[in-house]
């Protein structure tokens, strides 16, 4: 990668008028949360089945304790990084519109983002299954396993997207949006295996947006539809494009 492309690719971003970023797992990592596939993933160490809606239902008292163990005790201690606050700041300074996040765990917004549109959903949120209630799992008392409602008794769930739920209608349309108004979109730390999330950039492409990735290694975007991939970790990279964006 040249000064060159870091370069170009600022100015794109700089130029943009409506330029929107979609970001992965590979956002978190510096901020000490594993991806969940590949090497040393959270699907390494645990069943992907204790995710599993239908499992979930059927065995509260097993699933809840190893959620609470990576969603809140593990998890809970992230805290964003450098990609995550340049990320926000470009929003402030009027360059990002939007922000797709495949993430749930909302060091986004702990950044300072505000216009994110949360793909998956959002850990920090608990849903009933049988009144719909929302709290902040912050305000739950995670001590007492499995989480009942409030309200009216229900089972409780981390409100982000199980095994076995569709993606939430209103996440999807404002992100199907965002890409089709899109110029430029800024894919960052997306592998790109995950559907329908990955069809996001895609549709930014065929509404001719410029596509900027920032990743350490090739993704399934980058041979398709990546116009330029600036190859490296997310915090560096944005540290780069920086001093062309001022």
């Amino acid at each position: 990668m040249s000064s060159t492309e870091i370069q170009n690719a600022a100015e794109i971003i700089r130029l943009s008028k409506h330029c929107m970023a979609f970001t992965g797992a590979g956002v978190s990592v510096e901020s000490g949360i594993p991806p969940f596939r590949g090497e040393n993933s959270i699907w390494s160490r645990y069943d992907p089945s204790l995710l599993e809606l239908r499992y979930f239902k059927s065995h509260p008292e097993t699933c809840w304790p190893v959620i609470k163990e990576i969603f809140y005790d593990f998890f809970g201690k992230a805290k964003p990084n450098a990609a995550h606050y340049a990320l926000a700041k470009l929003e402030q300074d009027g360059i990002i519109r939007a922000l797709v996040t495949q993430n749930i765990d909302n060091l986004h917004q702990e950044a300072g983002s505000r216009e994110v549109y949360e793909f998956h959903g959002n850990s920090q949120r608990l849903v009933c299954l049988q009144c719909d209630f929302h709290e902040m799992a912050a305000e739950a008392d995670l001590s007492v396993l499995p989480l009942y409602c409030p309200k009216c008794g229900g089972l409780m769930k981390p409100d982000f997207i199980f095994f076995g739920e569709q993606i939430p209608e209103k996440a999807y349309q404002l992100s199907m949006g965002a890409a089709r108004k899109s110029d430029v979109c800024i894919v960052v730390g997306s592998t790109g295996e995950v559907m329908p999330a990955a069809l996001i950039p895609a549709e930014a492409k065929r509404s001719g947006a410029v596509i900027i990735e920032i990743n350490p290694e090739e993704s399934l975007f980058t041979r398709d539809i990546t116009d330029i991939h600036l190859r490296g970790k997310a915090s560096e990279i944005f540290g780069l494009l920086n001093q062309y964006l001022k």
